[in-house]
């Protein structure tokens, strides 16, 4: 029981610590944010020209941010392979020979 409450408490102060931090962002959708600023323009008014992609969302992610992109990609696979990994070890450590076949 006391464990519940714990778990309750610890999620409440976690929701309120991410609200507090959320009352700091500006209103959706304004001009003045930090998410309107001369990249974004850069990105919105050049990105065919500079790109020759029709959609700039994929004109900026496969041609500015090519690289960042890679490397997320890359970062992802590594973390799928690793889990895979662990799954299959411990799949052996239980006593099974990796086969999900049952032997008659």
């Amino acid at each position: 029981m006391k464990r519940k409450i714990a778990a309750v408490l610890i999620t409440v102060s976690f929701i309120a610590f991410l609200l507090i931090g959320l009352s700091d962002f500006p209103p959706y959708g304004t001009a003045d944010s930090a998410v309107y600023n001369e990249v974004t323009a850069r990105y919105l008014e050049k990105s065919i020209e500079e790109t020759g992609a029709v959609n700039a969302v994929a004109g900026m992610i496969l041609d500015y941010r090519a690289f960042d992109t890679f490397i997320e990609a890359s970062v992802i696979f590594t973390a799928l392979v690793l889990v895979l990994m662990m799954l299959q070890k411990n799949d052996k450590a239980n006593g099974g020979d990796g086969n999900d076949h049952a032997h008659h």
